[in-house]
C-alpha cells in the first residue's frame, strides 16, 4: 500500500480543478491505475487514516472520473473530517458521474458497460476484503453494488440518482447547518426509494425541529414500517411535544 501511495500526490491537485462535465471514459490503464487508487483509499478508511483516503479517492477520480464509487467514498472520508462543503460536493459529483454512465448507456453501451462490470467486480472484490469490518462499512459497500447493478437494469428510462447517495447528500447537507436542502435531499432519496427507513427518520427529526409535529410523527411510523430501529428517546421526545400542544 505505501508504494501505491508514493504517487498520490500528483495526481491529488488536478482532480480539485476538474469539472465533472468534462468526464470522459478514461483508458484501460488509467482505469486499472484508478481502481487501484479506490481499494488503497478503502484500506485507509478502515484504518481510519481519512486524511490519506481523501488523497487516494481523489487521486482515483482524477485518473477515471467516472469511478462513481470513489466519488462516494471521497464523500465518507470528507464527513469523517467533519468537511462537509466538499463532503457536499463529492456526493453531487457521485450523482453526475452516475448521470454520465447512464447518459453513455445510451450512446455506447459497450464502453458503459466496460466501466460498471470494472467498478463492480472491485466492489465485490473490497467486499470480501472487508469481511470483519464495521457493519456500516459493509452495508454501505453492499449499497453501492446493489445501486450499479442497478443501472445495467435502468437504461431505457430517465436517469434517477440512488437513494442512498441522496441521503449521505442530506446528511452532509443537514452537518453542514442547511436543513432545507437536507429536507430535499432526504424527501428525493424516498422518492426513488419510500422503503429507506434511515431517510424517513431523518426527515422526521427535522420536521420536529420545525414544528411540523404530525408530520415527524407519520415519517417515524413509516421509518419503523421500513425495519428501521428509531431511537426511543425521539420517539418519547416527539410525543411529549406533541401532548403539550
Amino acid at each position: 500500500m505505501t508504494r501505491r501511495l508514493a504517487f498520490l500526490a500528483a495526481a491529488f491537485v488536478a482532480v480539485l480543478a476538474m469539472p465533472v462535465e468534462a468526464q470522459k471514459v478514461a483508458d484501460q490503464q488509467s482505469r486499472r491505475e484508478a481502481l487501484a487508487l479506490y481499494r488503497t483509499g478503502q484500506e485507509l478508511m478502515s484504518s481510519e487514516r481519512f486524511d490519506k483516503a481523501v488523497e487516494a479517492f481523489s487521486a482515483a477520480v482524477a485518473k477515471d472520473s467516472l469511478l462513481t464509487v470513489a466519488y462516494y467514498g471521497l464523500g465518507q472520508a470528507y464527513m469523517n473530517l467533519q468537511r462537509f462543503p466538499s463532503a457536499i460536493k463529492a456526493y453531487k459529483d457521485c450523482i453526475e458521474a452516475m448521470r454520465s454512465l447512464h447518459d453513455l448507456q445510451q450512446t455506447n453501451q459497450f464502453d458503459a458497460d466496460k466501466q460498471r462490470d470494472d467498478q463492480i467486480r472491485e466492489l465485490r472484490d473490497v467486499l470480501q476484503a472487508a469481511k470483519g469490518a464495521r457493519a456500516p462499512t459493509v452495508m454501505a459497500l453492499e449499497q453501492q453494488l446493489r445501486d450499479l447493478q442497478n443501472l445495467r437494469t435502468k437504461i431505457a428510462g430517465p436517469f434517477n440518482p440512488p437513494a442512498e447517495v441522496l441521503l449521505a447528500l442530506g446528511s452532509a447537507h443537514f452537518r453542514n447547518g442547511d436543513r432545507d436542502e437536507a429536507e430535499a435531499a432526504w424527501k428525493s432519496a424516498i422518492e426513488a426509494n419510500p422503503k429507506l427507513g434511515e431517510a424517513h427518520n431523518n426527515l422526521a427529526v427535522i420536521y420536529m425541529q420545525t414544528d411540523r409535529l404530525d408530520a415527524a410523527d407519520e415519517e417515524l411510523k413509516q421509518a419503523e414500517k421500513a425495519g428501521f430501529r428509531v431511537n426511543p428517546q425521539f420517539k418519547a421526545d416527539l410525543k411529549q411535544k406533541r401532548s403539550a400542544r
